[in-house]
């Protein structure tokens, strides 16, 4: 894996099996607030279905992929987007950070509080073995939610806030799953980027 670059900033999470490092706030209003409401704008936003449990349903939240290289989850196949201006501000303040160049980002769009994503470990095959994802929040505050694989008991639980990041590295996919549920009290639209290492 590589080696995460350490920043008073981050901090990690006490987690076993897994290496996941916490920076709060890592980019701040106005940029934070500039570059939500340039990804609002600019992102070629899609409403994909995935196949859950045989049937073909609608995502609940809407996605958009960038990058230079394909990357298939859930059974869809995304072909990427050329990165723009927002994307690449992004990526050149988060990549000297976790000392990664990122060739791929999947973003999620969540609408407001009835948008969530179920349980999942980001570990499809396209992935690079043993690189890390940067996981960046923008916008709405939500709960995000860690749980064991093999003991659901398990959790750990978060609240992101706008402009909060999140780096999942060593053996986190393989050992625990992770999720945003639904939230009465979120309003707002929150952006959710994951920076990824596609082979």
């Amino acid at each position: 894996m590589p080696n995460i670059n350490s920043n008073p900033l981050g901090q990690k999470l006490d987690m076993p099996n897994a290496e996941v490092i916490f920076y709060t706030r890592l980019f701040q209003p106005p940029e934070s607030t500039q570059l939500l409401d340039n990804l609002l704008k600019q992102t070629e936003w899609k409403h994909e279905p995935i196949k859950l449990f045989g049937k073909s349903v609608l995502q609940p939240r809407l996605t958009a992929y960038y990058g230079t290289k394909g990357y298939t989850y859930s059974g869809v196949k995304m072909e990427p987007l050329p990165w723009n201006q927002p994307l690449l501000q992004i990526k050149d303040k988060i990549e000297p950070l976790v000392n990664t160049q990122f060739n791929g980002v999947l973003l999620n769009l969540y609408r407001d509080g009835q948008d969530y994503i179920g349980w999942h470990s980001d570990d499809e095959k396209d992935l690079a073995k043993g690189s890390v994802i940067g996981s960046l929040s923008l916008g709405e505050t939500r709960r995000f939610i860690f749980r064991r694989r093999d003991n659901h008991q398990n959790k750990v639980e978060l609240t992101l806030n706008d402009g909060d990041f999140l780096v999942m590295g060593g053996d986190t996919q393989k050992f625990w799953q992770h999720h945003v549920p639904k939230s009465a009290k979120s309003t707002q639209p929150r952006i959710n980027l994951t920076f990824r290492v596609i082979k």
